[in-house]
């Protein structure tokens, strides 16, 4: 990894972006020879993008080497992201982060919780078709996302100083984001939280909905350590007691992130609850998480929920399973007794449930 380049010469009390790219299909560019999309070299985004010219921005780049496909994602990008954005941070206004759109939510979700106190835009962006295709998205959401990471008001002070993610005029609180479309340009919604932004004609932005709670007394904290023992079970009609047994019980995990049906329902069958309760017995952590695109869970509506909360389940409230995971590496990294991580999961920590 090495800072690339400087695009435009820097000037006393310039607003100052640093352009991070990961990798995924923004970044591509077609080979005139046989046709396949290869990254191409950062130092000619003003060619694939001249708009950047006439902003008033100091930018730089950043590119990680090796480059990273978005189904590739692990852990040890968002790790290696928190730290680049800490020892950046006194250097740059704001920050722009160019990722693959598959786990994108993944990635926004993860670090606005490793990133504490944080008092600076972080914008993830990309986009659907690579930035050298006559039809990309990518240059419109590029430019509105350095548009917004340099952004602030009359009193100098950054307009979204959290982590978001600016795709096709909107802007998106990260860990509130889904990823809701494989081929459309509007690939990303925020089902349970309004656009912190919106690009027109202008960038109206929706003052009421950003989160301002930084202390700038402090500076920016970075929590890096993250348990990753987290298993996902989504339900279905027909999911046998082996698939089951094995998700919930399974050695490996030490938190279970269940996918339930509408308000938070599941199966009672009497050998469906017994597994649960033996999970909660071992002091496995257990979040309930709805899979509807919309709305929350409400383990009080029905008996069914009603089971799983006597059972031990801890209510997700309208949480994403993208912003669940990114919570649970970070609370289990930070903190050994589940029963802490169990209390902290029902807390609105960074704006990520509606409570």
């Amino acid at each position: 990894m090495k800072l690339n380049f400087k695009l435009f010469p820097e000037k006393s009390s310039q607003t100052a972006v640093l352009l991070i790219y990961t990798g995924g299909t923004i970044g591509m560019k077609e080979d005139p020879a046989d046709g396949t999309l290869r990254p191409f070299d950062f130092s000619g985004i003003l060619e694939e993008v001249p708009e950047l010219r006439k902003f008033a921005v100091k930018i730089d780049s950043y590119t990680f080497n090796p480059l990273i496909d978005s189904s590739d994602v692990e852990p040890s990008l968002w790790q290696a992201l928190a730290r680049l954005i800490r020892d950046r941070y006194d250097d740059y206004d704001g920050f722009v982060v160019l990722h693959g759109t598959d786990t994108m939510a993944y990635s926004a979700s993860a670090l606005s919780f490793m990133l504490e106190n944080l008092g600076k835009p972080v914008v993830f962006t990309g986009s659907q078709l690579p930035i050298g295709k006559l039809r990309t998205d990518g240059k419109e959401n590029l430019i509105s996302a350095v548009e917004i990471a340099a952004a602030k008001d009359s009193h100098r002070h950054p307009m979204v100083p959290e982590v978001s993610i600016c795709f096709n005029a909107q802007l998106l609180r990260g860990n509130r984001s889904v990823k809701v479309n494989a081929t459309g340009f509007d690939a990303f919604k925020s089902p349970n939280y309004p656009p912190l932004a919106t690009a027109g004609i202008s960038i109206k932005y929706n003052n009421s909905f950003i989160h301002y709670g930084y202390d700038r007394r402090k500076g920016l904290t970075v929590h890096t350590d993250l348990d990753t023992r987290v298993s996902v079970l989504k339900l279905h009609p027909g999911i046998t007691e082996q698939a089951v047994r094995d998700i919930l019980l399974g050695d490996g995990s030490r938190a279970v992130i269940l996918e339930t049906y509408g308000s938070g329902n599941a199966p009672c069958r009497p050998w469906f609850l017994s597994l649960v309760r033996e999970a909660a017995s071992r002091g496995k952590i257990l979040l309930n998480v709805t899979q509807c695109m919309s709305g929350d869970v409400d383990m009080d509506l029905y008996a069914t929920g009603r089971a799983l909360k006597d059972a031990g389940v801890v209510c997700g409230h309208d949480i994403t399973t993208e912003s669940a995971l990114g919570k649970l590496f970070y609370l289990m990294g930070g903190h050994a007794d589940n029963e802490k991580v169990k209390a902290l999961l029902e807390k609105n920590l960074k704006g990520e449930i509606s409570k």
